[in-house]
């Protein structure tokens, strides 16, 4: 792609299947295991990995430990500022979520290529930003129903709504609500997307003023590639920013389900 002077930023979203199961189908339907599975895959083993190695509980906790220790009492404190103390039984799951989408995200930046090993970004498809939004709306939904009954509905009539408004109030708090998942799987997805296409289009102009000489590299090139090295900082913030988001918007939607405020 480089020496044919075309770069193509979008081609970085491409799925591929690997290990030759582009044609594995069951009912019909192709079952590939992607580059995209790949990633999600090597995210949970690393997650694994660095929870498991900060579960030594010694006396006096090294680095790792200390770090999952942050990283607990982190999404501990997120969820019982929102919840309360019914937040506390949803802390595996937040915490998974958190930390899923934030290793994801980061792997995704690595300069693998270097290595001849490319990462995918997972978070930049809204398929699986968009499937763990749902599943986040879902566990809403159940412990709604489930807490409160019928009683649930009370969440899209305001408290202190005059009688007259409340057919007017109720479908537009309804949308507000049925909205909910989509919005936030988008909202990850667009962060992720918008940075990665910003870094191949500037690398672009910095491998094809290179290729053009000199002149080109000097004037073109290095004010391009000193602002990926700004834009990579950028995105390295929204990666945790995007994975906290994810994590207070689920908290904050859970404390709907719970408290029905």
């Amino acid at each position: 792609m480089a020496e044919s002077g075309k770069i193509d930023p979008m081609h970085q979203f491409v799925i591929q299947p690997m290990f030759g199961t582009g044609d594995l189908s069951v009912g019909g339907y192709n079952i590939a295991f992607t580059n995209s599975s790949l990633w999600m895959v090597v995210t949970a083993v690393v997650l694994w990995i660095f929870v498991a190695g900060g579960m030594k509980r010694s006396l006096v906790p090294g680095r790792w430990q200390m770090s999952v220790e942050f990283f607990t009492g982190f999404i501990n404190k997120l969820l019982t500022d929102n919840v309360g103390d019914n937040g506390k039984k949803y802390m595996p799951y937040v915490f998974s979520l958190f930390m899923f989408i934030l290793i994801g995200n980061i792997l995704g930046m690595l300069p693998l290529g270097l290595l001849g090993v490319h990462p995918f970004t997972f978070t930049s498809h809204f398929t699986v930003t968009g499937a763990l939004a749902i599943l986040s709306f879902l566990i809403v939904l159940v412990v709604g129903f489930w807490k409160h009954g019928f009683h649930f509905f009370s969440l899209f009539v305001p408290h202190g709504t005059p009688l007259p408004m409340i057919p007017v109030i109720f479908p537009i708090e309804l949308v507000s609500f049925m909205v909910r998942p989509f919005s936030l799987g988008l909202r990850l997805f667009v962060a992720m997307t918008a940075g990665h296409v910003l870094l191949k289009v500037l690398a672009g102009f910095v491998i094809n003023s290179t290729n053009a000489g000199a002149g080109y590299g000097a004037l073109v090139g290095i004010p391009s590639f000193t602002l990926m090295i700004g834009i990579n900082a950028l995105e390295l913030l929204v990666a945790c920013i995007q994975a906290y988001v994810f994590a207070l918007l689920t908290s904050v939607y859970i404390n709907d389900a719970e408290n029905l405020h």
